[in-house]
């Protein structure tokens, strides 16, 4: 069996790989020539093993190509945020010392004010579209041979995280120097049961930029399926695109699933989703109602997972859910989750702790972040600072980001339980919770709420939830305001941006957590 997707592409190059937003398709053979010749482009701009570049784009096949190229010429893609600002941008570019800049003419002002302040050279300014001082994405490859590069080795991405605080890190993984054909190409999809080399069909609903829907999409690419490409998610169009090219594995965050469960029944009984085999969530909490919803609608196809960028996770099937609800799943066999107390004792099964990981396989480090990399860790464990416990089975139940938690009165709270009872309410399109200052309790719970189409958000209905949430939750658990807002600060892949809710608050103040 051929191992990759050019040894893939070369055995079967009429094979359809991709296809774009637009409707345009492109076979295995044009996409591994498209990625052959931006590697020697890279190559002629004077890039060589190890080095980087930088993408600042919407989801596209140039992106996909971007990634083929660095991952065949022992390169690191820097795939950046398309909604951040020019001086978040132009840290990154600074920071990761990327060689290369590839933008979009979408937001051509925020790339050229970010390359501007990065110092990036002229001649390394390169734009799909039209962008003042770039040169055309088109350039790098004109001219060069569609024949595979020599001295080919295996690349990688490397994702900037956010965390909590400060600056973002690049998760940075050492290179292996190994031919791209002698990687381990599957990764997370074979553990979760996707076949490769079948007519399996992976939909791509989220932007590239973020780490598990880049990797989804490319192992997929890797293990011989074709990738259908969404610029912007839609509930409705989603269902057309899985009827239309009869998609069978998906990457997925629960915002998405709630926005589909409230299209009318009419439009969801329009389309086949019988295709369906590994429809995965994961990057934020799903409200228990949610998830029985989609199993019920979706079937057995609905399926977890719990990672980070920086390595490591768990996998839960539907049925696994179904028995254990609430879980997230176990470990996987490349994986190990550990559950630590805040003097780093590891915490016996049914106590709740810090969620710490382990791959057996692989390491990294924070790009220019020796003290970071150092203080997220236990040995050979890490954390991104999740809260959650072990049963005696091994399977693991998240309670909240350890930031996000509530010390109210001396009680923790949870805002993760509060949000899943608050979206029970039909009212309710998106919540978030968090803690506020309160002379006597320290902390009180605040809920903000963005109201659904045909609710009137105001006083009558933020009475309404309050006491909605008097029958959902524990007394000490419950908001003591609502406020609403017209649109949730959520970033595209379904992440709450939380501190921008909560930071106003306490400002000039200090938080327990």
């Amino acid at each position: 069996m051929a191992n990759g997707f050019w040894a893939h592409a070369q055995a079967n190059p009429d094979r359809l790989a991709l296809v774009d937003p637009d409707g345009a398709e492109w076979t295995a053979g044009e996409l591994s020539a498209a990625s052959n010749r931006l590697v020697h482009g890279l190559r002629a701009a004077g890039l060589g093993t190890g080095d980087v570049f930088a993408a600042i784009l919407p989801n596209c096949a140039e992106y996909i190509v971007a990634y083929m190229a660095a991952a065949q010429a022992g390169m690191y893609l820097v795939p950046v945020n398309n909604h951040l600002v020019g001086p978040e941008i132009a840290w990154i570019l600074a920071d990761s010392e990327a060689k290369v800049l590839i933008g979009h003419e979408r937001f051509a002002d925020t790339i050229v004010a970010a390359a501007d302040e990065a110092r990036v050279p002229a001649a390394a300014r390169f734009a799909v579209g039209a962008v003042p001082g770039f040169r055309a994405f088109a350039e790098l490859s004109e001219g060069q041979s569609a024949e595979p590069p020599t001295e080919r080795s295996v690349g990688v991405t490397m994702n900037y995280t956010s965390g909590t605080t400060g600056r973002p890190r690049g998760v940075r993984r050492p290179l292996s120097g190994g031919s791209p054909e002698e990687a381990r190409y599957g990764g997370t999809l074979l553990i979760y049961g996707v076949k490769p080399y079948d007519d399996n069909v992976h939909l791509v609903g989220s932007p590239l930029y973020h780490t598990a829907v880049l990797q989804h999409a490319q192992q997929s690419l890797h293990i011989g399926h074709a990738v259908v490409l969404m610029d912007k998610w839609r509930p409705e169009e989603m269902l057309r695109l899985i009827d239309r090219y009869r998609v069978t594995t998906t990457h997925m965050v629960p915002t998405q699933f709630h926005r589909l469960l409230q299209l009318p029944e009419e439009v969801r009984a329009k389309y086949d989703v019988s295709s369906l085999r590994h429809a995965v969530h994961g990057a934020a909490p799903c409200p228990e109602h949610v998830k029985r919803a989609m199993i019920e609608w979706w079937g057995p196809c609905v399926e977890e997972y719990y990672a980070a960028s920086e390595g490591g996770g768990t996998f839960c099937s539907a049925q696994e859910w179904l028995d254990r609800p609430g879980t997230v799943g176990k470990a996987w066999p490349i994986s190990e989750i550990g559950i630590f107390d805040d003097d780093g004792n590891r915490l016996p099964a049914g106590e709740v702790g810090t969620v710490y990981m382990l791959m057996r396989a692989g390491t990294f480090t924070y790009h220019h972040d020796d003290e970071k990399t150092r203080k997220g860790r236990i040995g050979d464990w890490f954390t991104v600072g999740d809260v959650g416990l072990l049963d005696e089975d091994g399977y693991l139940y998240l309670r909240d980001r350890k930031i996000d938690m509530i010390i109210s009165g001396g009680q923790n709270i949870y805002p993760a339980e509060i949000e899943g009872a608050l979206l029970r309410h039909p009212a309710v399109g998106d919540a978030a919770v968090f803690g506020i200052p309160h002379e006597d309790w320290g902390e009180e719970v605040k809920a903000v709420v963005e109201a659904n189409e045909g609710f009137a958000a105001g006083p009558a209905l933020a009475e309404e939830l309050l006491e909605f949430c008097a029958g959902q939750v524990a007394g000490y658990k419950r908001p003591r305001s609502v406020e609403f807002v017209e649109t949730m600060p959520r970033d595209p892949n379904g992440k709450l941006q939380k501190r921008r809710l909560r930071d106003p608050y306490w400002e000039g103040r200090e938080r327990a957590v």
